[in-house]
């Protein structure tokens, strides 16, 4: 699968992976400050923005995707960053190729299984009929019946375009991720460990990293810091952009 992705700047290479319905775009803002000391590679998922869509859809899948991205670009070796879902597929591509990694960042999420989060936002999302929509504003108050976060809605907003005909369409595959929703909640079973230096980054507001997970990180990675971004919750990228891009920095160029 030829997955989209954009590049910015030069050095040592940085890849950047969204989470659940998001996509590159949400890195884009960040991956040109990383660009001042990396080459920056944002990619989008499969199943997510402007790469292809497909009926299957599983962590391994996004791995083994990762996997022929990096060596189609002769990425041998690379620092690897991922948020959420993302956060997921970069843990798991560690594990099972952590010769390509140097360092990884594992922003807000950890290597457990989750209840589930998001049918509020299926639901909603399900229930609106994009061939009678004739403006954006149409979408954003369907959603706001059931998602009063503006917040949530402006980053769900996001993956609302047109398409060559002109009609609305969403750049993620909804229906496959709403059939594969167990998966993307799930988590890998391996007795292997990635021992390069590991940071996980998480928000104080967020419950996706408990001090109850610790003992998981721990053993899935062994060279690991823990770091908290004050005043933000599971989009701290978003919410806290300053703390966020200096606390990796610091964590990537030491």
């Amino acid at each position: 699968m030829q997955l989209n992705y954009k590049v910015f700047g030069e050095g040592e290479p940085l890849i950047i992976l969204h989470g659940l319905l998001g996509s590159l775009d949400n890195w884009q803002t960040l991956a040109k400050q990383y660009a001042e000391h990396f080459t920056v590679f944002i990619i989008d998922l499969r199943n997510h923005g402007k790469s292809p869509h497909s009926d299957e859809f599983s962590y391994n899948l996004m791995v083994e995707d990762l996997l022929n991205f990096c060596n189609e670009n002769f990425i041998y070796r690379c620092h690897l960053l991922g948020h959420s879902m993302g956060g997921k597929v970069a843990m798991q591509f560690a594990l099972s190729h952590g010769d390509y990694i140097e360092k990884l960042i594992v922003a807000d999420i950890a290597p457990v299984t989750y209840d589930p989060g998001h049918n509020a936002i299926f639901e909603a999302l399900r229930s609106i009929d994009l061939k009678t929509v004739q403006q954006r504003k149409e979408v954003d108050d369907i959603l706001a019946q059931s998602i009063p976060q503006f917040g949530v809605r402006q980053f769900l907003m996001k993956g609302l375009t047109r398409d060559e005909h002109n009609a609305f369409i969403w750049k993620f595959n909804l229906d496959s991720l709403w059939k594969n929703y167990t998966k993307i909640l799930g988590t890998f079973q391996t007795e292997d460990n990635f021992d390069g230096e590991t940071l996980f980054i998480y928000g104080d507001q967020s419950d996706y990293i408990q001090e109850a997970y610790f003992p998981i990180i721990d053993k899935y990675f062994v060279n690991n810091e823990k770091v908290v971004i004050q005043g933000a919750g599971h989009w701290l990228h978003a919410e806290n952009p300053k703390e966020f891009l200096g606390k990796t920095l610091s964590f990537l160029l030491a």
